[in-house]
């Protein structure tokens, strides 16, 4: 049987999405688009449009981006008809989705920078709405994705930017078969297969099309589970588990008044399930108010920020318990607050006249971690006082009767407080579908025995309390961060989180480190932030104990009874202002909740690409129990622990570390201290199931090394040699030689997680790895040359995951300290470190395009300067005056505005967006004609894009 081609597969679904209901309809160009879409509008709004009509239209459709073109997708567009009358029509119908045009048509060509035809394109009420690219068995799914990637960059935004109202793309090999929201710049991790309730993936593209692209169903999905997330103007789309419990959330609102719960694992989105739960639950019309309710103070502020995101001003969190009282009194539809501000609330006897009315409405209270403050007398408070309340849970670790804990209401589960569970999502669902990434553990001490890390740091007495508290073992432990934190970080490319057992060890921790730092030890930038009491005792009138056996949700009052920890947490903020330029303190309540969103702020904005590192890099901060529990940074990927953690406590605690953030992000780390090996296998088998234990953790460094061997093996039987690789024939060996290497680039980026990793072990050396890289490189390079001629290939789709290739930050800064290293006295040595520098310039990817420019500079400024400590300024002055010179000569020959030019690429550098042709012709001194603008245009982009990526990008540390 021969494989089945791209064409067939294309036919097959136009022939089922036919079966169906949509009607195929031929769409060859942008012309027969715009008229196929006049015919769509006017069919769906019931009437007929003129040509001056339907181009007011037209002009409406194409303002805006994709973001902005969402709304108006979801809007009425009133204009002006030609008897002077105002209209109204609809471009898509959310409330009644079913009544919506569904057509579907395949190979539509667009030519903007490069001409593009599409595979196959659902257009709803005319509008294209749905983009579907196909590749034929065998070759790999990623390959569709970065097709889309090209059309957004090259065509989508032409003939009046109809594709970008392109809600929602499907990639599919036939096999494996995926949806994505419409956003630039996307990652592969973005993209998600369907499941059916139970969580079992849909692959297949036939089971895929009728369970996800059957009109009804895909007409839900873009009328109520597409979500506009205001703060990053991007479209999300829900993944299936959240789309399945936020219908069951539904209907069991409108079907019942009992309680529930949703039990999805920690780091799978639970705040856009229960956005999206509320904003459908608040438009029902038999509910008056749905209340969201957080339980950890550290929490509101976040919580609001990532409901505002998704719809600008749905919350205004309350800053106390009047204006909380003022909103649960307005007319406002949906109120987040803390539990502590609605305890307060309901039980205060002089805001009673004021929450009369609404103590027999019909009120829906959704709970974030509905463990943690729901199992004392607060739920039972809340239950009586709302007479017609229903409550609904979220959970990533629910209590069950395993590891319930006894209090005066008796052990209490999950299910005791809530009743059933709606829909679940196991921590074993979300790793295999992607969702989150596995735990890499490494048990650090005695423990570990066969090790070259190994550190005698008794872990195995871990019943002995004075073994934990002796300096001798903490200096060990601060020791090993200090070696291997930029091994376990990708070189402080992402941050850790340090949990300690109590506030008196976490004091003597941050001591520790700070000498070290002002030793010059280290340069680690250090953080810690802690819960104090406001009258504490003297520390010497009680006996300081652990809180290891607590709940890590729970902060021990017994560990703030020390006036001593107060003043040493505002010592240690007094050390981030300085290190920040910030103005934080204890002595302020604002100001010490401003401290703690200035530490959540630097961890989260780390994944911003604008983010300065050098200067706002955060790379530890030390906690008890604070940020372990309901705080998400995807660039923390790292959690060091020397505390005693169990059960739910141990699974929110990891996973801080295994949200997902591009290729290089390949776990979450875990660095123990203790011996927390059973408790961690006896939460792995309670919250997932009893087979789950090698599907979450990561083996052990031996059997990634071996794995890696077999990747190796496969390599070599492509190119036993990387002079063989030159030999190679036909595209088709280059394809398996680029394949064969990503999967040994991948192999590799897991094994440097770990701290044994040493090239010594493995079955290749450095230079050799280096070797085939750079053949990988030239492939590249070759394919990148086709695609700018725009020639067809099988390689052109292929990624090559460049961000693998280095781990390091190697940039400007890297080189320049570099070149101060340089013993210019020492000519020998020195040329043998320019010839590494230069080499070094060749194999990086972000550096490449300045390897000329960097090594004029060594050959001929650096042999003139004897003050290492001056190469810097140096280096700056000559970049400045190369970049005014080549700026100089691009206007020269080009016949362009310097300083119209200039601001042209500050603005492009600024935002990303592209400028259009008219901004780069308003520069030129005399506008192009017709037939020579599209090349002038596109070669003077070309020029600025090359400026830009010598000279500008990458130049900040």
């Amino acid at each position: 049987m021969s494989k089945q081609s791209e064409l067939q597969l294309e036919n097959n679904l136009i022939k089922q999405l036919v079966g169906l209901g949509y009607q195929n309809v031929t769409v060859l160009d942008g012309d027969a688009l715009v008229a196929n879409l006049k015919h769509q509008l006017e069919q769906f709004n019931n009437c007929v449009f003129s040509d001056k009509e339907f181009e007011k239209i037209l002009n409406h459709l194409e303002k805006g981006n994709v973001f902005e073109k969402s709304k108006t997708l979801r809007g009425r567009f009133q204009f002006e008809n030609d008897k002077g009358e105002a209209t109204y029509i609809r471009f898509f119908n959310s409330e009644v989705w079913t009544d919506n045009l569904f057509q579907v048509t395949n190979q539509i060509t667009q030519e903007g920078t490069y001409k593009n035809r599409y595979d196959v394109t659902i257009l709803i009420n005319g509008l294209p709405l749905v983009q579907i690219e196909l590749k034929r068995r065998g070759l790999e799914i990623k390959e569709a994705f970065n097709q889309i990637n090209r059309y957004q960059k090259h065509s989508f935004w032409s003939n009046r930017g109809l594709f970008q109202y392109v809600q929602l793309f499907i990639i599919s090999n036939g096999v494996n078969t995926k949806y994505l929201a419409n956003n630039e710049l996307q990652s592969v991790k973005q993209t998600f297969f369907w499941s059916d309730v139970h969580n079992k993936n849909i692959k297949e593209l036939p089971d895929f099309t009728n369970a996800f692209l059957n009109p009804n169903h895909l007409g839900l999905m873009i009328a109520k589970y597409i979500v506009r997330n205001e703060t990053h103007k991007i479209l999300m789309v829900l993944r299936p588990y959240q789309y399945y419990a936020v219908e069951k959330l539904v209907a069991q609102v409108e079907t019942t008044t009992d309680n529930a719960y949703i039990w999805h694992t920690t780091g799978s989105g639970k705040t856009l399930t229960s956005f999206k739960a509320s904003q459908i639950i608040m438009d029902l019309p038999q509910v008056d108010k749905v209340l969201f309710v957080v339980d950890r103070k550290d929490l509101d502020y976040q919580t609001m920020n990532e409901f505002n995101s998704f719809k600008k001003d749905s919350v205004d969190v309350t800053k106390n318990t009047h204006n909380l009282v003022k909103q649960l009194a307005s007319d406002s539809k949906l109120v987040l607050t803390t539990i502590q501000k609605l305890n307060n609330a309901i039980s205060k006897e002089h805001y009673k006249k004021q929450l009369a009315d609404l103590k027999s409405k019909r009120v829906v209270l959704i709970f974030d971690e509905c463990h943690r403050s729901q199992f004392g007398e607060t739920h039972k408070l809340i239950t009586d006082y709302f007479t017609n309340s229903q409550l609904f849970g979220f959970t990533g670790t629910p209590i069950f009767a395993d590891n319930a804990s006894k209090n005066n209401l008796g052990k209490r589960t999950t299910k005791d407080l809530f009743g059933k569970c709606l829909h679940k999502y196991v921590i074993t669902d979300a790793i295999e579908d992607g969702n989150v990434l596995k735990f890499g553990i490494e048990y650090i001490g005695r423990y570990k025995k066969k090790s070259n890390t190994l550190l005698d740091i008794d872990v195995e007495d871990i019943d002995k309390t004075e073994v934990f508290k002796d300096e001798k073992r903490l200096e060990k432990i601060a020791d090993y961060i200090i070696k291997y934190h930029s091994t376990k970080t990708d070189n402080k490319h992402f941050s850790a989180l340090f949990a300690v057992s109590n506030i008196k060890s976490l004091i003597k921790y941050y001591d520790i480190f700070k000498a070290k730092k002002i030793a010059g030890e280290h340069n680690l930038r250090i953080a810690t932030i802690f819960s104090y009491g406001a009258n504490e005792a003297n520390e010497d009138a009680q006996d300081y104990l652990p809180d290891d056996e607590l709940d890590v949700a729970a902060e021990s009052e017994l560990s703030y009874k020390s006036s001593h920890s107060r003043e040493k947490l505002d010592e240690y903020i007094v050390d981030y202002n300085k290190m920040y330029n910030t103005g934080f303190s204890t002595k302020d309540s604002k100001l010490f909740e401003e401290y703690y969103k200035d530490i959540s702020k630097r961890l989260k904005e780390r994944e911003k690409k604008n983010f300065n590192d050098a200067k706002d890099r955060l790379d530890i901060v030390i906690v008890v129990n604070m940020m372990l529990t309901g705080f998400d940074a995807k660039k923390v990927n790292t959690l060091y622990v020397d505390k005693n953690l169990k059960q739910h406590g141990l699974i929110q605690a990891f996973s801080r570390t295994n949200r997902i953030l591009g290729e290089n992000k390949s776990q979450g780390n875990i660095v123990c201290f203790r011996n927390l090996k059973k408790d961690t296998d006896e939460a792995i088998t309670l919250f997932s199931n009893k087979e789950a234990n090698e599907t979450i953790i990561m083996p052990p460094y031996e059997d990634i090394a071996t794995k890696f061997d077999e990747t190796l093996k496969a390599l070599l039987t492509i190119a036993p040699t990387h002079k063989s690789v030159d030999n190679l024939v036909g595209e088709e060996q280059k394809l398996q030689f680029v394949q064969a290497f990503r999967r040994l680039l991948r192999a590799k980026n897991v094994l440097e997680s770990y701290v044994d990793f040493d090239w010594q072990n493995l079955d290749i050396d450095e230079q050799t790895f280096e070797n085939y890289k750079s053949e990988y490189l030239d492939i590249k390079d070759f394919v990148d040359e086709q695609r700018r001629t725009h020639k067809t290939s099988i390689l052109n789709d292929v990624d090559f995951e460049l961000e693998l290739i280095h781990r390091d930050e190697i940039n400007i800064v890297y080189i320049l300290q570099l070149l101060s290293k340089i013993k210019v006295k020492d000519k020998t040595e020195a040329q043998k470190q320019k010839k590494a520098i230069i080499d070094l310039l060749g194999g990086n990817v972000k550096l490449r395009s300045k390897r000329e420019l960097i090594e004029k500079f060594i050959e001929e400024n650096l042999p003139h300067i004897t003050d290492a400590d001056s190469i810097t300024d140096e280096f700056e002055n000559y970049w400045k005056e190369e970049k005014v010179k080549a700026l100089s000569k691009i206007c020269e020959d080009e016949h362009l505005d310097q300083k119209q030019f200039n601001a042209l690429i500050q603005s492009y550098t600024y935002n990303g967006q592209e400028p259009i042709r008219q901004d780069i012709f308003k520069c030129l001194d005399n506008r192009p004609s017709i037939l020579k603008a599209r090349e002038i245009g596109d070669r003077i982009l070309t020029k600025m894009k090359t400026f830009i990526d010598v000279f500008i990008t990458g130049m900040v540390g």
